[in-house]
């Protein structure tokens, strides 16, 4: 079952879709599922959309939502900063523990891309409300893309216009200023919960060498990644895409419900 949901915060509407298991009666386990750079709620091939149908098959509910600035939520993408998309996570997290259907014990996250940077920090803030985290492809280098191979490619227009345009989408240039703030491999370090990494090894967006940085310098023992042979940044592919989403159910299961 899913349904339409949204909430104000600082003048400020969200919008998104709660899936819930067929018949609950009582309080269910959560998955939080925030979207990546330019992404949405349903993201790249519905993935997110089947992820939260696979939840619902086993007994998990699931919300996603459209950060501000993105999908249906309200604000234009030029308004968008990653602080304000952590400060749009945090409050995502408190309307899920506010749901009466909401088991407030056992929450996990999933993040995608700069989701899941989202996803790494917001589960060290909040460690005491997420029990499992499961970042696929996490964009914890996305400081070091926008200052580096982002200023390269697109410096002169932004230095110009103070914005420059990706497909169709404005990116302001206090995006760039607000994530040079940030060292998410830091930030993220300290999560005491398990953390499943769910990536590609042909990933053209973020690298596979960074989720074995992810490994090593942010979760070490509490972590493990499931490696998808060949697989691209959002596993555009009804194989990749299966694998992803049977490893993250299963880790779920396992971490939520066993």
């Amino acid at each position: 079952m899913q349904k339409a949901v949204e909430f104000t915060y600082n003048g400020k509407t969200l919008r998104g879709m709660l899936h819930l298991p067929e018949g609950v009666s009582e309080k269910v386990p959560m998955v939080v599922m925030f979207h990546g750079f330019t992404g949405n709620k349903v993201e790249s091939h519905f993935i997110f959309v089947k992820m939260s149908r696979a939840l619902e098959k086993v007994g998990i509910g699931s919300v996603r939502f459209d950060f501000y600035g993105s999908g249906e939520s309200d604000g234009d993408f030029s308004e968008m900063t990653f602080s304000g998309e952590l400060e749009d996570a945090r409050q995502i997290l408190d309307f899920v523990k506010r749901q009466p259907t909401t088991d407030v014990e056992r929450i996990g996250l999933l993040g995608l891309s700069m989701g899941g940077a989202i996803a790494g920090i917001i589960a060290r803030e909040r460690k005491e409300d997420v029990k499992a985290l499961v970042l696929w492809a996490p964009a914890f280098n996305m400081p070091e893309l926008i200052m580096g191979e982002g200023a390269r490619q697109y410096g002169a227009i932004m230095e110009s216009l103070g914005y420059v345009d990706i497909g169709g989408l404005k990116l302001d240039r206090a995006f760039v200023e607000d994530i040079a703030k940030f060292n998410i491999f830091e930030l993220s370090r300290g999560y005491e919960g398990k953390v499943l990494i769910v990536h590609g090894t042909n990933d053209e967006a973020i690298e596979y060498r960074i989720s074995d940085r992810i490994l090593q310098e942010v979760y070490g023992d509490n972590a493990f990644r499931v490696t998808i042979e060949g697989a691209d940044h959002t596993f555009k592919n009804l194989e990749w895409e299966r694998k992803a989403i049977e490893e993250s159910v299963k880790f779920f299961e396992r971490e939520l419900k066993g």
